[in-house]
């Protein structure tokens, strides 16, 4: 499986969220906070296309999006097919 990464903000509830659902499923992550840290908020921007707001998820070098965005996915049965293929 592709590494998950996950770029997070200690205050953000969507990041929580997020992060819960990717527990659920047992799923290995990594979580960088960016509160604070400029150069790692400029990663995560770039990464994302421009996307500024947290959390921005990616399975390896694919960008899922935020919360919303994983939770469609999973919602649809699209996530756990994903999961598999990766």
């Amino acid at each position: 499986m592709s590494p998950i990464v996950i770029y997070t903000k200690s205050y953000c509830p969507y990041c929580h969220a997020a992060i819960d659902l990717l527990k659920k499923k047992n799923l290995p992550f990594e979580q960088i906070e960016i509160t604070g840290k400029k150069d790692l908020y400029e990663v995560m921007v770039r990464r994302a296309h421009g996307r500024t707001t947290v959390p921005q998820i990616f399975f390896g070098e694919k960008h899922i999006g935020g919360c919303d965005d994983l939770y469609a996915l999973d919602e649809q049965g699209r996530l756990d097919k994903m999961l598999a293929t990766a």
